[in-house]
């Protein structure tokens, strides 16, 4: 089977979707999170395929890595999502015209989505818990890195759908050659979105060569702001957790922002990052703070290529400003408008960053780690949209939806 005939029998199955009660998908739901633990063994045995095939030390190794304790979460958010409510057949408005015509606007799934991702397998959990339970058949373009897992994943999907009496191509896995990524993004008439997650190479090539519409998500190139008036103690915490929690995903830290009457302060401030090891690239004054107050061998001065960049590894810039404005301009030359916070004890100081940054979450005096599906009360998510048509920032359920005006009558024509 070709691409555009397995595209084409998605089709048709998200058409069946829409018949489909919620009480049956939440079932669906349900018994897709029990199969993932009960099949943890074969998941786990296929990803170890998978690791084998990367190096250890690569950014994307930790988000390869499956574990029994990373699939038990996964499955406790595809609960999570089974007890959310609908987000099909909401009344978004409705009104009656002077002629009598009653027209409500509805929300509606979007029909087929392609998502299109790297090194990371709990995605293919996630994008069919949501795309399921929002009425939507997807279609999965994973990476080589990734393929056994996904392939596994995949499998224990196939199986519960066909027990439920569900068209299994609700969900479609293509292969992993070029050729196949190329006809996805131009599958005009059988994918309504495409959805890129991963590196800023990936959404860039998905975007510049994608016919079909693009929300692009991933890319987090993300600042905390250590203002002057910033508690050492909150900033200390903040900033190990924001960088090391999980260095390779979207919402760890890349550039601490301080400033320079605080600078006496940014030993204290970085004081738990040896522990895991993290290297700082400063620039030549938060360089003279550290310099022999952080592990030298640990301890680099930053280029022009420290800042803006994603690091997705224990790595961090450290750059020094003489005020919020300085700050506030820093941010909007380098962020990819993902996650940006401040630490500060000054409330006019916090109100300014909250309304001049421009970023999907704005965090003050916490860690851009909570910029996550399931931590904003969502389930799990399909992505972090960082652009501002249609969705922005964690993209759930209702943002896997569109809309549709539906218009009831009794035999009303308009006159010529």
């Amino acid at each position: 089977m070709n691409v555009k005939e397995q595209l084409t029998l998605v089709v048709k199955a998200s058409r069946k979707l829409n018949l489909v009660s919620e009480e049956k998908i939440n079932k669906v739901l349900l018994d897709v999170a029990e199969a993932a633990i009960q099949n943890t063994a074969l998941i786990l045995q296929e990803n170890a395929k998978d690791l084998n095939r990367m190096d250890p030390t690569d950014p994307k190794y930790d988000r390869l890595m499956l574990t029994a304790d990373r699939i038990k979460g996964i499955a406790s958010d595809i609960n999570n999502v089974a007890t959310l409510p609908s987000p099909l057949g909401r009344i978004l408005s409705k009104t009656t015209r002077p002629n009598g015509l009653q027209i409500t606007k509805t929300s509606v799934p979007f029909g087929v989505i392609g998502i299109i991702f790297e090194a990371r397998p709990n995605v293919t959990f996630d994008v069919f818990s949501l795309c399921l339970k929002s009425g939507n058949a997807c279609v999965l373009k994973g990476g080589s890195d990734a393929n056994d897992s996904n392939v596994a994943i995949v499998k224990v999907i196939h199986e519960v759908l066909r027990k439920h009496d569900l068209d299994e191509n609700s969900l479609a896995l293509l292969p992993i050659d070029r050729e196949s990524t190329a006809e996805l993004l131009h599958a005009h008439g059988l994918v309504d979105l495409i959805i890129p997650r991963g590196s800023q190479s990936l959404i860039n090539f998905v975007r510049e060569n994608s016919s079909i519409p693009v929300i692009e998500t991933g890319a987090g190139i993300c600042h905390t702001y250590f203002d002057e008036s910033g508690d050492i103690a909150k900033g200390k915490e903040i900033v190990y957790n924001a960088k090391t929690r999980r260095p390779g995903v979207c919402n760890s830290l890349d550039c601490l922002v301080v400033h320079e009457n605080r600078l006496n302060d940014l030993p204290l401030l970085t004081e738990l990052l040896p522990q895991s090891n993290v290297i700082i690239y400063a620039d030549e004054k938060a360089f003279t703070a550290l310099d022999g107050k952080y592990p030298s061998e640990l301890l680099e001065h930053a280029t022009e290529e420290s800042f803006g960049t994603e690091f997705l590894d224990y790595k961090m810039a450290v750059k020094t400003v003489a005020d919020l404005d300085e700050a506030l301009d820093h941010i909007a030359t380098f962020s990819s408008k993902h996650s940006e916070a401040i630490v500060s004890e000054d409330q006019e100081t916090l109100e300014i960053f909250r309304k001049s940054v421009d970023a999907a979450a704005v965090y003050c005096n916490v860690s851009t780690a909570f910029t996550d599906g399931a931590q904003f009360g969502l389930g799990a998510e399909i992505g972090i949209s960082t652009q501002k048509l249609h969705a922005r920032g964690p993209m759930a359920l209702e943002e896997l939806t569109s809309y549709k005006w539906i218009v009831d009558g009794d035999g009303q024509i308009r006159p010529k």
